[in-house]
């Protein structure tokens, strides 16, 4: 299986016209997009294809990208030739969505843009920080409020964002194997290190034991992965070593 490369990780380190064809040096063929460089998708597009990249999934938020503005979500996602559209939460989901309650809503929300996008030909999922799996007053956890009212939601699982969140990620992707369908592969970094990158790592630099977890989601069925760091001090260095680590496994 080949590795996608989250480009929010070079979104310090610009232009584009010098990251995407170091990506493509490195060895990568896959690039996932965000919201930062959706503004001349045709022109995106063209890096992509003289590098020979493509650009199988996307980040859109907020939410309403993908309800109010859904057809220029879609458009720009065509033109980026994406199979898989992702939803993230951003911050202020999570602090809109304190009570169980409002991520039912929340939930209720993402199934029903779900079913328009994949009635549009793309697949639809969810990619979870941390606060998904902070218990709420009453013990719930919102992960899996989201998994239960969004039940036609596929699950783009960032694996580390779960473990901060104080998740078990081998009993989540075992229990939801059928929903993980995606992940994002990263590192922690010791505690106390790398804290000018906010405790991330790059992969197989951390403390996380990815030759197990990179087999649990294997044999659950994912089948798209993609290397991410929210901070790199440098990202050449991350892209380099998590492709070279990711090829061990």
């Amino acid at each position: 299986m080949t590795l996608s490369f989250q480009l929010y990780s070079a979104r310090n380190f610009l232009p584009w016209c010098n990251v995407i064809p170091r990506l493509a040096e490195l060895g990568y063929r896959q690039v996932e997009g965000f919201a930062g460089l959706y503004t001349d998708a045709p022109a995106f597009r063209d890096l992509l294809d003289s590098h020979g990249m493509t650009m199988p999934s996307g980040h859109f938020f907020p939410l309403g990208a993908l309800e109010g503005e859904l057809d220029a979500s879609l458009s720009t996602a065509r033109i980026l030739g994406m199979q898989r559209v992702i939803c993230p939460a951003p911050e202020e989901l999570w602090r809109q969505g304190t009570t169980a309650a409002n991520w039912v809503a929340l939930a209720k929300r993402l199934n029903e843009a779900c079913k328009r996008v994949t009635d549009a030909g793309f697949r639809f999922g969810w990619h979870n920080h941390h606060w998904e799996f902070m218990a709420l007053q009453d013990g719930t956890l919102p992960m899996n409020l989201l998994l239960e009212h969004a039940p036609d939601m596929e699950w783009e699982m960032d694996v580390a964002w779960a473990l901060r969140g104080g998740a078990d990620p081998l009993e989540w992707i075992e229990t939801h194997a059928d929903r993980v369908t995606a992940a994002h592969v990263k590192d922690i970094a010791p505690e106390g290190e790398k804290e000018d990158e906010d405790g991330w790592a790059d992969l197989g630099d951390g403390v996380m034991d990815w030759e197990t977890l990179i087999a649990a989601l294997r044999q659950a069925g994912t089948d798209y992965f993609v290397a991410e760091h929210d901070n790199p001090s440098d990202w050449d260095r991350f892209a380099n070593r998590s492709i070279a680590a990711f090829g061990k496994y």
